[in-house]
């Protein structure tokens, strides 16, 4: 793999940690700016919220720009944000920070994936997806964490600091990617609206509801593992971080391992996967208070949630071969999709019977819907 691709991995380590390390800063930062816990939870959501909005946004107005050139606009603009707010003592200034980190994360996503794709032969894409994804899960098992410890050490400004200074090797960008690999993406003559017009593929909408829904069910799961951790199984509060490095080190495999198959083999992905999933999300439920069996569970999921849900987001750009402006945009709102809706639909369950195993529960709801939308054979368009 090019090394231009593991600077655009790095970049999306950065950004994952950010999207993921907050939930250990509220209680600090709140107490900082003199706001609650619930309203710093906000932050949460605006980011989540600007990501799924501005991937297509962004994407469509970086378009006549050269990737590379709009790569590093974004890296530079999500580091300002953080050192912006890492400065403010302020709360408001803090959301609109946020909702200017999440356009950029959502903007350098979705060209990162168009321009990773182009990076490579097109018989290699999986693989080149795998190696960027690889920065999300790797954010999960070191970069979260991490951010948790300089929290508890230095305060919250000190992990968006570090979370600012994780982009500038991404500055590379500017010099490392060929020009090869932006005028596939950058320079296309292919009209937008022509470009957009491709949502109208049967193949390509199934592809992306399939990647929104898999990724729900594992947002969603990831969300609401910690209070299971310390509750159901018993288990103390240290082993939350554990459990949470668990999930994204299997992420991490999962996504390694299945970067080699999503090209030629993304059916036997799929076949073996998203049945395992359907049955370990419940299983996950069920054997929670048997630590022995939750610990593996929870690194087994991790890998199969990653693998399939990859998997998919590779289908997505060869679908969207099409939209080569816009097929990275495509990608990244299915992925964001997903990562909003699944935390509010496994939060809604959480006053069911089924408590605080609810988000397992509507994590195989939600396999099982993939699966179904996955026997549906679209019309050739």
């Amino acid at each position: 793999m090019p090394l231009p691709l593991y600077l655009l991995a790095l970049a999306v380590f950065a950004m994952g940690t950010s999207e993921f390390m907050l939930a250990g800063l509220l209680p600090g930062l709140a107490a900082d700016l003199g706001v609650t816990v619930g309203t710093a939870g906000g932050l949460t959501s605006a980011f989540a919220v600007g990501m799924a909005v501005g991937a297509p946004l962004m994407a469509a107005l970086a378009r006549s720009r050269p990737g590379r050139g709009s790569l590093l606009g974004f890296v530079l603009a999500f580091a300002a944000a953080h050192a912006v707010g890492a400065l403010t003592a302020s709360f408001p200034v803090l959301l609109v920070t946020r909702v200017v980190a999440a356009l950029a994360d959502a903007g350098f996503l979705a060209v990162a994936l168009t321009t990773a794709a182009a990076l490579v032969p097109a018989d290699r894409k999986g693989r080149a997806i795998a190696v960027l994804l690889s920065g999300t899960t790797v954010a999960t098992v070191a970069g979260v964490p991490g951010g948790a410890v300089l929290g508890a050490l230095f305060g919250w400004r000190a992990a968006f600091w570090a979370v600012a200074l994780l982009c500038l090797p991404a500055v590379g960008l500017a010099k490392g990617l060929p020009a090869v690999a932006t005028s596939t993406d950058r320079s296309s003559t292919t009209a937008l609206r022509s470009e957009i017009a491709e949502l109208r593929r049967p193949r390509l909408l199934r592809a992306m509801v399939l990647a929104a829904l898999v990724n729900a069910a594992t947002f969603g799961g990831f969300t609401f593992l910690a209070p299971v951790v310390t509750g159901r199984a018993g288990l103390g509060e240290p082993w939350v971080p554990a459990a949470l490095v668990l999930f994204g080190a299997g992420s991490f495999a999962g996504v390694t391992a299945a970067g080699r198959l999503a090209d030629r083999r993304p059916g036997l992905v799929l076949a073996v996967g998203g049945p395992l999933l359907l049955v370990g999300w419940p299983a996950l439920a069920v054997l929670a208070d048997a630590p022995g069996a939750l610990l593996p569970l929870v690194f087994l999921l991790g890998a199969l949630s990653f693998a399939v849900g990859g998997t998919l987001i590779t289908r997505v750009l060869y679908e969207a071969a099409g939209a080569p402006t816009l097929a990275g945009a495509y990608a990244t709102a299915s992925l964001n999709l997903g990562a909003t809706a699944g935390p509010l639909l496994a939060a809604a369950t959480l006053g069911t019977a089924a408590g605080d195993l609810g988000p397992f529960f509507a994590g195989g709801l939600l396999v099982a819907a993939a699966l179904l939308v996955a026997t549906v054979r679209p019309r050739v368009a």
